[in-house]
Order: C-alpha cells, then sequence, then structure tokens
C-alpha cells in the first residue's frame, strides 16, 4: 500500500462540510484507508481570482490504487460535491479541489498529474497542514524536509487554524 497525502480545499458554500464529506467518501472507496486527517485552516486565496478565503486540510492516506487511478477517483469525488471544471475555471472559487501531493516518495510527470505536487513548496496552505502529519517527510526531488521547505517559504499567504481568523 502506498502512503498518499492529499490536500483538500474548499472556498464556496459549506466549505469545512465539503472536505469533511469528501474525507468521508474517500474512506469509503475500495482501495483507500484514510490514516489521518489535519485540523482545518483558513487561508487567503493563492493565485486565485476571488477574495473568498479557502479552508483547507491535509489528509494521510493507504490506498492500492495507482496514481492515475486515484486521481480519476479524487475528480470523481470533488464532481461529486458539485465541482464543475469548466464553470469555476482552475483558480476560481470552488466547493472542493482535491490535489495529490505526495505519492509515497515516487514522481510522476504525466500529461494531467504530477507528483510531488509542483506548487506544494510555495504554498503556506499546504506546508501548514503538512506540518501536522509529516514535518520530517522528505520532498522527493527537492530533498528537503517539509519543516525545511515551511522555514524557506517566501512572501507566504495568511493561514489560520479554523475558527481563529479575525477579518483583516
Amino acid at each position: 500500500m502506498a502512503i498518499v497525502y492529499l490536500s483538500l480545499g474548499s472556498n464556496k458554500g459549506d466549505r469545512v462540510g465539503y472536505i469533511q464529506q469528501a474525507t468521508s467518501i474517500l474512506d469509503e472507496i475500495e482501495g483507500i484507508s484514510l490514516v489521518r486527517t489535519s485540523a482545518f485552516y483558513e487561508s487567503e486565496p493563492w493565485e486565485c481570482d476571488t477574495k473568498n478565503w479557502f479552508v483547507n486540510a491535509m489528509i494521510e492516506i493507504n490506498t492500492t490504487l495507482s496514481p492515475q487511478d486515484l486521481l480519476t477517483t479524487v475528480n470523481k469525488v470533488e464532481a461529486q460535491l458539485g465541482r464543475n471544471r469548466e464553470i469555476e475555471g482552475h483558480y476560481g472559487d470552488r466547493t472542493l479541489d482535491i490535489d495529490i501531493i505526495f505519492y509515497d516518495d515516487e514522481i510522476v510527470n504525466d500529461e494531467n498529474l504530477i507528483i510531488p505536487h509542483k506548487f506544494f513548496h510555495m504554498r503556506a496552505f499546504t506546508l501548514v497542514p503538512m506540518l501536522e502529519l509529516a514535518p520530517n517527510f522528505v520532498h522527493p526531488t527537492l530533498k528537503k524536509t517539509v519543516m525545511q521547505l515551511h522555514e524557506e517559504l517566501e512572501n507566504p499567504e495568511m493561514v489560520f487554524l479554523y475558527g481563529t481568523r479575525v477579518d483583516v
């Protein structure tokens, strides 16, 4: 079984509810077993055409699915919970976004899937929840731990533990 880290985010509708539902659905899928979940965080939009803040979390799963099969599965879960990529665009408001961040220490560079996620190390909203789950995990291509990547982050977006943000 592969150990996989998935980033979940939502900035439209019941943000927390979408992430909770997605986590439950994923855990019920054959070949996927939920190991643990980070806390929920609120983060300002990163490279998005929106003013709506996101709720983000990181989950660790065990899976027997291949990286491509897992991508197909998470895309189906997104669609099941209202995600419409054609309407929402790549960086617009969305009910749910699930990204495969790491798949063991494998490197995948396909037309529709890049693992490790190419922006992971540039985003506080993925690094902060990952610090909870695996601060010493070594990025397969950058050869640095999650902790080191977090410490090196330049101009991080604001990330707050869910429910602690005071409007800025």
